[in-house]
Parts: structure tokens; C-alpha cells; sequence
């Protein structure tokens, strides 16, 4: 029970801490605030927009004229899965079989699809076997195969890895006598999708469109062609005499591939009021318009990576396209993806992509080397830089993939491609233009960036694909 005497004792005190000076918060309102420029937490490094040539498109379009090539590329099976034991083939995806390529019977791809069947296999299992007859074709839905060859002294060698999409069995069209070259072997646990020859054949003899498109495949087959699958040009070396010297021409891609310059666009909103008054002592619109810059340029990256009609993720050639020996990244992966191109400028690759790839080194006992680009020490392999860039998917929470590129014009490579001098132009090929102000006193402003990237040759650009990003467990 508080007393008297506690009460005057709690009084005393009270008059001891009474204020003797200004507090800071009555000061402060008399004091000049230092400020910061607005700060923003989503930009980034921006590596390719930084490290990309970039080429001036003056008529908004830039076409990639090519040699004429006649190898037909093989791409990737595509699935739909309705259940956990329910997994079916996308029909016009089986144009990405290099013999149906670009075959137009929609009806019958559906028909041909539907007589595939699901096979599970377990890790280890052979699915088939060097030497044997091939009398099916295979499409692996989930999992991942190894290719085995026996090697000059009978021992086994790997010949490359196979993973969700691959197909094999169709090259036996181009042979006499079809044998499988390699054992197929399975690394892990998986689905493939089987179709025996005989259905296949039932098919070929029912439609001529069929055989028609298939006799035209292996006619332009049967036509000779340099390594790259270009139409190859006679030359004649080492002769004497008045031997007679071939004549010849260099044909070339009749469709050649047009880029059309893709563009990101937002409308800045400023009221009228913020502009006229807020404007000391930094100007409101001038920092609205950095940070909103700032988003386009980061948008553009991602596009020029992600966008399905050319960002390079989706439009690097098939043949360009590697996958892991054992799920993470290791130094023989990235020496598998040097090896590709006469010439890489460097890597691009998710930051954890990185990090795993540095696990992987340090399981070994390297340590990767570092290289200066622009004041900048960046970590590198084999003397080329790997860059991170955060717009690198993800899928799975834990599977990414690692590019590779040589760029330049004059090196047949990857470039970028803008227009600059556009009306309002702001930043090269980003202009801003003013749309006026409504009635509700609100001045906006149109921010435009134009933009796009080309592939000049297709082995520009290579990529390492169903890279593991998680840490195995000790």
C-alpha cells in the first residue's frame, strides 16, 4: 500500500528529472533533413544487357540469312500427364522427331501418338542392348539414360546422356540393317513411352502422305553435307597436273528467320500538384522515372532470356543442348559445354547454379579461377567468365541450366539488337513521350524500351540443362 511519505518521495524525483534543455524531436523540426534518392531492391547486375553487342535495326526488323542446311535437328517430346501412371505424348509435338519434321497430317500424328505405351524402368536397368535389332522406338517421358558403347579395347565408354523429351530408335530409317549402336542403360528411375516398328509401318503403308514426306526426308538425307549439316561445296586439294577442278555454289536458306524489334511499355503517372511543388531538392519526376527505368531494364533482361519467341533459353538449337552427367554441375559438364563453339565469351548462370558448381569443385579439390571484366572479379572457368544473373529459371525448386555463348557480329555469335534516334528517345532505344494530363490533373508519360537478341549461327549459343542445384546430404 503506497503511503504519503512514497507519494512526496515520487514527487522529488519527478523535479530532479525535469527537462533543462530543447529534446531532439522539438529540434528536428527546425533542422534541414538529409534524404537518400528513392533506393530500389530489384535491380540487378544485369550481366547480359551489359556484356551483349548491341546492333543498330534502322527498319525495326533484322533477318538471320544462313547457308542452306539440310540437317534436320532433333528436338524434344512434349507431355501431358493426367494421373500418376497416365502419361501421354502431345501429338504435334512429334514433328520434333526429325523424320515427321514440319509434317502437316495432324490426324495422323494424333493416331501415331496414341499407339506409344508407358514403360516404367528402375535405376540400372538396360532397356536395350548393343548390337540388337531395333524394333522399337523410344521416348523418355521422366528420368534420365545413359548411352554405352563398347570402346576400341572392350571396355565400356558413355557416350552421352538422355533426359525428359529424347527419343531414340528413329535413326533406323537411314539403315540397311537396323542394330542398336549403344546399350541404353538407365541412371535413374524413370518412364519411357515405347511404339513397336510394326505399328509404325502399319501407319507408313496407309498414308501416302506418309511415305511421300518420309521418301523426301531420306532423299535430302542421302545428299552430301559438311559436318555442321550444311550442303557441302566441292573443292578439290592436293591434285597435279591438269586435273579437272569441281565447280560449285553456296546455296543458301531460302525462309531465312526475321527478329521483329519486341518492346516493354508502361504509362508514369505523376500528379500535377507533386510536380510543381515537390520538386526540392530532388526533381519528382526525374526519380520517378530512373526507378521506373529501372524495371523496364529488368524486364528486357528477363525477356531476352525467357521470351518463348526469342529469348535465347527457347530458341537455342537442340544439337546445342547437353545434359548433366550425374544431376549437379561438375568441371566435366562445363569442359562438355566449352566444347561445343569454336569460341566462348562467357557463361551465364543462376547464382546457386554457381554454388553448386563450386561444390562440386571443392569436392575435387579445384578451385576455379577468377578473371577482371570492368573493374569487376568474377569468378571463371578455364579463363571464361561465369556471370550470375538471377532470371535464369528455376523449375522444381531445384533444377536450372547454365548457358554458354560466343557474341559479336563478326564472330557469328549472339547479338542484341535496338534502334536508336526514336522520337522522345530517353536512353538508347528507350524513349519517353508525353501523353498529356486528364481531368483529374495527372500528367502521364509513355516509357518505351525496344529490344530483341539473335542467334546468328546456331552453335552460338549452348546450354546445360537439368542442372541439380540442392546439396547432396553427407
Amino acid at each position: 500500500m503506497t503511503t504519503e511519505a512514497d507519494r512526496e518521495s515520487t514527487r522529488e524525483r519527478d523535479r530532479e528529472r525535469e527537462q533543462l534543455s530543447l529534446s531532439t524531436a522539438a529540434a528536428r523540426n527546425l533542422a534541414t533533413t538529409t534524404k537518400s534518392a528513392p533506393q530500389m531492391r530489384g535491380i540487378s547486375s544485369r550481366w547480359l544487357l551489359r556484356r551483349l553487342p548491341w546492333v543498330e535495326v534502322s527498319g525495326g526488323t533484322y533477318r538471320v540469312n544462313r547457308r542452306l542446311s539440310l540437317a534436320v535437328g532433333r528436338g524434344r517430346v512434349g507431355f501431358v500427364q493426367a494421373g500418376a501412371d497416365d502419361v501421354r505424348i502431345i501429338p504435334e509435338t512429334l514433328r520434333e522427331i526429325p523424320v515427321l519434321r514440319d509434317f502437316g497430317d495432324t490426324a495422323l500424328l494424333t493416331e501415331l501418338a496414341g499407339r506409344f505405351t508407358a514403360r516404367d524402368f528402375r535405376s540400372g536397368e538396360v532397356i536395350v542392348e548393343e548390337g540388337h535389332p531395333i524394333e522399337e522406338v523410344f521416348i523418355v517421358a521422366h528420368g534420365r539414360i545413359e548411352r554405352l558403347a563398347t570402346g576400341k579395347y572392350g571396355d565400356q565408354e558413355t557416350l552421352g546422356v538422355l533426359a525428359d523429351g529424347d527419343h531414340l530408335g528413329d535413326e533406323a530409317l537411314l539403315q540397311s540393317d537396323p542394330l542398336w549402336t549403344a546399350t541404353v542403360r538407365a541412371d535413374t528411375a524413370g518412364t519411357v513411352l515405347a511404339l513397336p516398328w510394326a505399328d509404325f509401318l502399319d501407319l507408313f503403308n496407309r498414308s501416302e502422305d506418309l511415305r511421300d514426306h518420309i521418301n523426301a526426308f531420306l532423299a535430302n538425307a542421302s545428299r552430301k553435307v559438311n559436318s555442321k549439316g550444311e550442303v557441302e561445296i566441292a573443292v578439290s586439294a592436293g591434285h597435279e597436273g591438269e586435273a579437272e577442278i569441281p565447280g560449285s555454289f553456296v546455296d543458301y536458306d531460302l525462309a531465312p528467320r526475321e527478329f521483329e524489334l519486341s518492346l516493354t511499355q508502361t504509362v508514369l503517372r505523376v500528379h500535377s500538384r507533386v510536380a510543381d511543388l515537390y520538386n526540392d531538392p530532388m526533381n519528382q519526376l526525374e526519380q520517378q522515372l530512373k526507378l521506373t527505368i529501372q524495371e523496364i531494364r529488368e524486364r528486357e533482361e528477363w525477356e531476352l532470356l525467357n521470351n518463348r519467341e526469342f529469348g535465347l533459353l527457347h530458341n537455342a538449337a537442340y544439337d546445342q543442348r547437353i545434359n548433366t552427367w550425374s544431376g549437379p554441375p561438375t568441371p566435366d559438364d562445363m569442359d562438355d559445354l566449352l566444347s561445343m563453339r569454336r569460341g566462348t565469351d562467357f557463361f551465364l548462370a543462376h547464382p546457386k547454379a554457381i554454388a553448386a558448381f563450386f561444390r562440386e569443385c571443392n569436392k575435387r579439390g579445384i578451385y576455379p579461377d577468377s578473371t577482371d571484366v570492368d573493374g569487376h572479379r568474377i569468378p571463371a572457368w578455364r579463363g571464361v567468365p561465369i556471370f550470375p544473373s538471377g532470371k535464369i529459371p528455376i523449375t522444381g525448386g531445384q533444377v536450372s541450366s547454365i548457358l554458354a555463348m560466343r557474341t559479336g557480329e563478326d564472330r557469328q555469335g549472339v547479338i542484341g539488337l535496338h534502334q536508336t534516334g526514336i522520337p522522345d528517345e530517353y536512353e538508347p532505344g528507350l524513349n519517353v513521350r508525353f501523353m498529356g494530363i486528364d481531368d483529374q490533373a495527372v500528367i502521364r508519360y509513355l516509357v518505351t524500351a525496344y529490344y530483341s537478341v539473335a542467334i546468328l549461327v546456331q552453335d552460338a549459343v549452348g546450354i546445360l540443362e537439368n542442372v541439380h542445384l540442392a546439396a547432396p546430404r553427407s
